[in-house]
């Protein structure tokens, strides 16, 4: 429960209250309430048995026990705390924004939203004019924008706001969402169109003329004279790489520059002035060295808690080729050839020794890519059939694209074996190549909507950070990544919960090259010399091109070798499931985790007719599960993982507890009139009837089919007799409904 204090027109949390029952201590609550200050943005929290408080503030650092509840601090008294920690007064004019609703009321936003908000509001209330969120990928950072400076707006304290992205589908996702809020006062800016009458704008770097590939920042310098912005929100902040796009901030000094990302990103090493260090400082400076650390963070694990997203199933793969070095020696004793050319190699354009790094990079292994897409193919076929919507984050464009035409082969003859009809677009290339055809702005609609086509993207990081994909079900990472930011983006495309939203709860990582490791690390970026145009090599990602507009032939020659000149074996190498352990993002295998789950289950209930007993009262049953590492949403997991979708939970955590089979719902539904006939016959036809039909609603939905106050609404129920079968009982119908529960579970 939070404590709120209004003075406008919306209430502004300030406090938490942790409830616990008149005969546990007072403070018993408390650790579980500054465990929540951080995660709902309070400075205040209190713990509660109904006749005596224990209370913490950020004010005094102090635990302060047994107080009678006749001493909890009045309204007042809190403001005051509130407002002497904050530094400003919430009957001042900066405040204002604090007290604003939301548009579409407070069921518009989820509370970290809400939380993260009020972070920024605070911040801006001190005069600061810098802030940066970080929150997961999934989470509505787009949409948390869009209310903070809907809240700022009707505050009076918003001139006019720029939105601005990095690329066209960032900008119309941004647009969607800035067009919900503010309508019509909400503007894409063009190159037709500056959009200068409207209150939002919504643009990317390249439109407004500021990127590194930019003479000069004509169109922004024509359109948007100093000072134009009272707020300028940066979308991805931590990929704001375009050299000249600062200026957007330094033309407008004394608007709010507000920064989104998931991976907020540090730079460490160098020295401070010299031109390797500024050039990477071009990149991050605008991250925390910018904005300063985030005034909100909300991670993958906490999302995945609070069931807001996807949870994340781990399945690791190892390509034994990958273990070993291939030498020169190996490539002149194959059938080595120019990929452009068909001819073979000139001996001179060998290297020494090729790593696992340069494999389908610069070293292209036709074997290889068989293997791992064979492999693949046959993962899927086992979690659900290959149609699946999935992204395959490789090497580079020329490795994306041999992975569409392998795959797509692949599919091709198992719908001939299996007598099946081929869908179309089953495993398309979506990279940034300007040859492509349909480009990928093309394929991106269809990849996100289509249910019929487009399964398995191929890219390289043109679907690594910021593009929607809801129902994106597995991410395969068959490149090598070195950046926990990178990393993190791409994992991101499978959090959220799918369309309609909580049809997904589950997405898995298929790792072929170890990136998982990178779980947990922190956004840490390493100076280093900057690399002249000319000694690149190449490995640029899907644009096809160098900077500065050179083509994609790196200094390294590009050497394939064809097909049956390797014996590749790929093997597994074990299944893990993340979670947050001490504040970090850890992998822990799932044998583990369910270790863990069964070990609190037995803890809780030592035998499965506890459990029974338990499960049939809806209070202990959320209770347990409350109990439970991860909640309700660990067991989901394991019930989706096990493929026991037919399962209540009673059945998931019968057979991860107890070693118990789990039945489906059907079955028990069609065991329950044979197994019951004696109970049964107790009652008259009518009544035996309607017992049946609440029964059978088990099939539906599980226990809580018989808890909701629809049961007698349902078509068989009422068919069978309805309540008022029951009420002619010398039993109250809830002693009926109970028994009946019970039974199903035997």
């Amino acid at each position: 429960m939070c404590v709120l204090i209004s003075t406008g027109k919306a209430p502004l949390a300030v406090s938490l209250i942790e409830a616990k029952a008149e005969d546990k201590l007072p403070s018993l609550g408390i650790q579980q309430a500054r465990d929540y200050m951080k995660k709902y943005n309070v400075p205040f929290v209190f713990s509660t048995n109904g006749h005596l408080f224990t209370e913490y503030g950020e004010d005094t650092g102090q635990v302060v026990q047994n107080r009678p509840l006749s001493d909890f601090p009045t309204p007042l008294a809190i403001k005051a705390r509130y407002e002497a920690l904050r530094g400003f007064s919430l009957d001042a004019d900066v405040s204002k924004a604090l007290f604003m609703p939301y548009k579409g009321g407070e069921a518009a936003r989820w509370y970290f939203q809400d939380a993260a908000i009020r972070a920024s509001l605070e911040k801006m209330a001190k005069g600061k004019t810098r802030a940066l969120l970080s929150l997961a990928t999934g989470t509505g950072k787009t949409v948390l924008a869009a209310q903070l400076l809907w809240r700022i707006a009707q505050a009076g304290q918003l001139k006019r706001a720029l939105f601005v992205c990095d690329r066209d589908e960032l900008r119309t996702q941004g647009m969607g969402k800035m067009h919900a809020v503010f309508g019509d006062n909400a503007k894409i800016v063009t190159s037709e169109d500056p959009a200068r009458n409207a209150k939002i704008l919504v643009a990317t770097y390249q439109t407004l003329n500021v990127t590194a590939e930019d003479d000069a920042p004509r169109f922004w310098k024509d359109n948007y004279p100093p000072g134009f912005f009272s707020h300028i929100v940066i979308d991805e902040c931590h990929r704001a790489a375009w050299g000249k796009w600062s200026v957007i901030l330094t033309d407008n000094p004394d608007a709010v520059h507000i920064g989104l990302t998931a991976t907020p990103r540090k730079l460490v090493g160098g020295k401070k002035g010299d031109r390797p260090r500024e050039a990477d400082e071009e990149i991050t400076a605008h991250n925390i060295q910018y904005f300063g650390e985030p005034v909100y963070e909300y991670m993958i694990t906490a999302g995945q808690d609070d069931g807001y997203l996807a949870a994340c199933e781990v399945i690791r793969r190892v390509v034994d080729l990958d273990k070993k070095e291939i030498t020169r020696k190996d490539i002149e004793e194959r059938s080595a050839v120019d990929p452009f050319t068909g001819k073979p190699v000139n001996p001179g354009d060998i290297e020494d020794k090729y790593t696992a790094t340069d494999y389908d990079n610069i070293l292209m292994l036709d074997d290889r890519v068989n293997a791992m897409c064979e492999d693949l193919f046959k993962l899927l076929l086992d979690s659900g059939g290959p149609h699946q919507k999935t992204i395959i984050f490789c090497a580079r464009d020329s490795h994306a694209n041999r992975i569409m035409i392998t795959l797509n082969n692949i599919y091709e003859k198992w719908c001939r074996d299996s007598q099946r009809t081929a869908k179309e677009w089953f495993a398309f290339q979506c990279t940034g190549n300007p040859d492509l055809r349909p480009s990928a702005d093309k394929l991106i609609p269809e990849f996100r909507g289509s249910k019929n086509s487009h399964f398995i993207a191929a890219t390289v990081d043109l679907l690594g950070y910021g593009v929607d994909i809801p129902n994106c079900a597995n991410v395969i990472f068959f490149r090598y990544i070195e950046s926990p930011i990178v990393f993190y983006q791409m994992v991101g495309r499978g959090t959220r919960l799918g369309e309609p939203r909580g049809s997904k709860l589950l997405f898995r990582v298929y790792d072929y090259t170890n990136a998982t490791r990178l779980f947990g690390q922190p956004f840490v970026s390493r100076a280093k010399p900057t690399i002249p145009p000319d000694e690149m090599e190449g490995n640029v990602g899907d644009s096809g091109t160098l900077p500065y507009g050179k083509p994609d032939v790196p200094k390294r020659k590009i050497i394939r070798v064809g097909q049956d000149q390797f014996t590749i074996q790929v093997d597994g190498a074990g299944h893990s499931i993340l979670c947050e352990e001490d504040g970090r993002e850890v992998l822990v295998p799932l044998e583990i985790y369910k270790q863990r789950l069964a070990a609190q289950l037995t803890e809780a209930a030592p035998t499965a007719d506890d459990l029974r007993m338990i499960w049939v009262h809806p209070t202990l049953r959320r209770n347990l599960m409350a109990s439970l590492p991860g909640g309700e949403g660990a067991v989901r997991l394991i019930r989706e993982i096990e493929e026991e979708e037919e399962c209540d939970l009673f059945d998931v955590l019968l057979n991860l507890g107890y070693g118990i089979p789990a039945r489906s719902r059907p079955e028990r539904v069609a065991g329950f009139s044979w197994k019951n006939k004696s109970w049964l016959r107790e009652f008259p036809d009518p009544a035996v009837g309607v017992i049946t039909a609440i029964a059978r609603q088990f099939e539906h939905g599980g226990i809580e089919e018989l808890e909701t106050e629809h049961l007698f609404d349902a078509t068989d129920v009422i068919r069978s007799g309805g309540f008022d079968a029951l009420l002619r009982l010398p039993q109250p119908p809830e002693q009926i409904i109970d028994e009946t529960k019970l039974r199903l579970l035997a």
